[in-house]
């Protein structure tokens, strides 16, 4: 296992050297959608309608933060469970979707994009909200404000901490330690 230093928006050059179990830090301009917001981003492209940001390169992380506190840029940050977004995750994907950010497995046709299309997902430590809060710079609502914390935001993070889990070889953290595991 590797740590890379990434900055955003990611190149297939950036994703091609990530395997599985890598750790990497991300630099730069990552965007916040859930299930909710997926469905618009989604419903905007069968539409042939232009988004609210540019699909090209860009990492989206499934989170819906709690308000900030006073003098602090976001709230709580956890992700939140992939699966949701799985019905959606590919077509983003084929259209320059990079880098998916959240907790727990993905399907096979999400897996399945990252190969084809050269994508990873990458997964957030669950339960360390407020230690990922402190590597968020600026946070700012660009669409969907009527969705509350389910926004899309555009953060602006330095050195956030993700774990490669699927990566474009069609390797999964999950199931490899699981194979680990049952080795042993």
């Amino acid at each position: 296992m590797a740590e890379y230093r990434l900055k955003t928006p990611l190149t297939d050059e950036d994703v091609e050297k990530l395997k599985a179990g890598d750790i990497v830090y991300l630099t730069g301009t990552v965007y916040t959608a859930r299930d909710a917001a997926h469905k618009r981003l989604v419903d905007l492209i069968n539409e042939n309608k232009e988004l609210p940001f540019d699909l090209k390169g860009a990492v989206i992380y499934y989170v819906g933060p709690t308000p900030p506190k006073p003098g602090e840029v976001i709230g709580s940050a956890g992700p939140t469970t992939s699966y949701r977004m799985d019905p959606y995750a590919p077509i983003l994907i084929e259209k320059g979707l990079k880098g998916m950010i959240g907790k727990g497995k993905r399907n096979e046709t999400v897996k399945e994009a990252c190969k084809k299309h050269k994508a990873v997902y990458f997964g957030a430590v669950g339960g360390a909200a407020a230690l990922i809060a402190k590597a968020i710079k600026k946070a700012e609502v660009i669409a969907y404000p009527e969705l509350g914390p389910e926004a899309i935001r555009r953060l602006e993070v330095e050195d956030f901490p993700v774990v490669v889990v699927n990566d474009v070889y069609g390797n999964d953290l999950y199931e490899m330690g699981r194979k680990e595991w049952e080795e042993k």
